[in-house]
């Protein structure tokens, strides 16, 4: 017997987190059928067949598909893909034409951190934006793409910390003499006991 280092992450779960929130059919689909996301996004908005997406138009889908969760502006994509602005723009009209009630959910969650100060997870844990109706465009905008991203990240981070308690409480109740060493954002790692 020996001893391992085992690694467990989430597939996707932020974007899982975003396809719950903003009950997107396509987005939702995209999970229901386990398919691999990214490349569903590229045939989406490169409106090609699965078989036909490249490496790299997968490589833009998923570049996008993140970006969306942290509210990248068009200049901000347009650096992370070396494109212009217009194209990054382009990207981002042609995401949200495609799944329009990820659209609608993120401009939700703006709206209601102007109005009450503040976002919830899924669990109920409140992250507050002071500089949401800032006269102050920078700030405001930095406010408003935190908005967009805190309840899908601190969600995130909820599960993970309810998957940590549970899967401690199944290594104490079978009695393992494995570790859980570290979280990194949605990955765990054990120093496991291998027989």
């Amino acid at each position: 017997s020996g001893r391992k280092i085992l690694s467990a992450d989430y597939s996707q779960v932020e974007l899982r987190v975003l396809a719950h929130f903003s009950e997107d059919p396509k987005l939702v689909e995209a999970f229901q059928e386990d398919m691999d996301v990214h490349q569903y996004t590229a045939t989406l908005l490169y409106n090609v067949s699965r078989d036909d997406v490249t490496r790299q138009m997968r490589n833009v889908a998923k570049t996008i598909n993140f970006s969306i969760v942290y509210g990248v502006s068009a200049f901000g994509l347009a650096q992370g893909l070396v494109v212009s602005v217009s194209e990054a723009q382009a990207f981002i009209d042609s995401y949200f034409a495609r799944y329009s009630k990820v659209k609608e959910y993120l401009e939700t969650q703006k709206e209601e951190a102007r109005q009450r100060g503040f976002l919830k997870t899924i669990l109920g844990r409140r992250s507050y934006f002071p500089e949401i109706n800032s006269q102050n465009q920078n700030r405001r905008q930095f406010a408003e793409r935190a908005a967009i991203n805190a309840p899908i990240q601190g969600s995130a981070a909820d599960i993970i910390k309810l998957a940590m308690i549970e899967i401690q409480k199944e290594l104490e109740r079978k009695k393992l003499k494995s570790l859980m060493m570290i979280q990194v954002h949605d990955e765990l790692v054990f120093d496991a006991l291998s027989s």
